[in-house]
């Protein structure tokens, strides 16, 4: 990955994680059925991140996506348990381990899509957690300032989606100046506006 190294996609994971964690942690408890995304709640929301963490160490251990499939709870509530906060640490720290073991990011990854180097799958799990940091906090009317850094590295990850957006997953850009903030484009790169 010519845009940073595995020690600095590391970083960056961890502190993506990290900004995460605290807007879930600052979830009232009156909001988690609050719709953060059309269609999801913030429960939703949150537990579409811990299944994304709980797929990783499994990745990295070189099974293959349609081995891993149907393997971990479908339902918000199973997913997240009984404590939401719990359950995002709980998966988030088993990703992070993984990512960190001695060659984890020198591996290749068996995604639905194909074999994916270690690096871009953090790189992609890294910009959907800022994503998903902003949408979480517009939701629960948080802390919708993010770690500016991180927002450069999201921005460079998502400048390399299809044109298009991805059916499914990512809605098409929208437009914006190129003058923009480094967050308003990359929540258009994602289709969002903020």
């Amino acid at each position: 990955m010519a845009d940073f190294s595995p020690v600095e996609l590391l970083e960056l994971f961890q502190r993506a994680q990290a900004q995460f964690t605290d807007r879930v942690d600052a979830v009232a408890p009156d909001q988690w059925d609050d719709e953060s995304l059309p269609g999801w709640t913030v429960a939703d929301l949150v537990a579409h991140l811990v299944d994304e963490a709980l797929w990783v160490p499994p990745l990295l251990a070189g099974e293959p996506f349609d081995l891993i499939d149907g393997r971990f709870p479908e339902d918000t509530d199973d997913l997240l348990g009984d404590d939401p906060f719990t359950g995002w640490e709980t998966a988030a720290d088993g990703a992070l381990s993984a990512f960190a073991e001695d060659d984890a990011l020198m591996r290749t990854v068996h995604l639905e899509r194909g074999p994916t180097p270690a690096t871009e799958y953090i790189f992609e799990m890294t910009a959907d957690l800022v994503v998903h940091s902003y949408d979480l906090a517009s939701a629960t009317d948080g802390d919708t300032e993010l770690d500016g850094e991180l927002v450069t590295a999201g921005l460079v990850f998502a400048e390399r989606l299809p044109a298009d957006g991805v059916p499914g997953l990512f809605d098409p850009p929208l437009e914006v100046s190129a003058s923009a903030p480094p967050l308003v484009r990359l929540l258009a790169r994602y289709g969002r506006r903020p």
